[in-house]
């Protein structure tokens, strides 16, 4: 694939891959929301660790159209040891708050502060590990220079979770402590080349999609493409709660 290709538009805004290992499958949502919205992704109120992730939009598009938005900053933050890291698709800042010093995506390094280690895998990926928590991977996502619709952006991915707290909440924190539903009447679509399909989740009925996402966690550079049931409205059903009772006022 020379990625040039139109993408469905399950693709574009901030997509969240569930892996349930369990099942042998995998879920997958979007958020739609305005730029600038900030979303808290992972929160363990044990160790107060955090990551938030704000969006960014296309820099063009008609009115009207639905702007397709995208990561373009996270907040990591493990305040035990006062380690802060921001990350957007321009540059790495280890505790901004503190004028810490400044890296950038050409760079290859590896930090480490007290619990936490950082290693910045140049023009590919960033990888954050706690040592008594989680391993969480930041993708950079390239755009070719030819397009005039959209801009660099991130993706975020969870390597390993085992040693996060229970309580461990957020849109993809949630999903650190194993999820149960059934999926049944697979059938075709509104869209007929697609398929739907009846999850029963928290006691919700959900119709589902059958969709292709692109995972990029273990192939940071092309991603890989892997087949997910796809949860419509802002993951309505299948998250607690309504997906605005994640937005956060500040990416710390």
């Amino acid at each position: 694939s020379n990625g040039l290709h139109a993408m469905p538009p399950v693709d574009t805004d901030p997509h969240f891959l569930i892996h349930v290992p369990q099942k042998e499958d995998t879920l997958c949502f979007n958020i739609n929301e305005e730029p600038g919205v900030i979303l808290s992704l992972v929160q363990d109120p044990d160790t107060g660790f955090s990551v938030n992730g704000q969006l960014i939009g296309n820099r063009a598009g008609s009115p009207g159209q639905h702007q397709g938005t995208y990561f373009g900053r996270l907040g990591i933050v493990n305040p035990t040891t006062g380690f802060q890291l921001e990350v957007t698709p321009h540059n790495i800042t280890l505790n901004p708050g503190s004028g810490g010093p400044v890296f950038s995506w050409k760079d290859q390094a590896s930090l480490r502060q007290h619990e936490v280690v950082v290693t910045i895998n140049r023009k590919r990926n960033l990888v954050v590990a706690v040592e008594d928590g989680g391993t969480f991977e930041v993708v950079l996502h390239r755009v070719w220079k030819g397009s005039a619709v959209h801009q660099d952006f991130l993706g975020f991915y969870v390597l390993d979770s085992h040693r996060m707290s229970a309580r461990t909440h957020g849109l993809l924190g949630q999903f650190f402590h194993p999820i149960d539903y059934t999926v049944s009447d697979p059938h075709p679509g509104s869209d007929p080349t697609k398929t739907d399909a009846t999850m029963l989740v928290k006691s919700h009925q959900l119709t589902v999609t059958r969709g292709l996402q692109k995972d990029y966690s273990k192939n940071p550079r092309h991603g890989a493409e892997v087949t997910c049931w796809f949860v419509h409205n802002n993951g309505a059903g299948l998250i607690d709660g309504v997906y605005t009772d994640y937005i956060v006022p500040d990416i710390f």
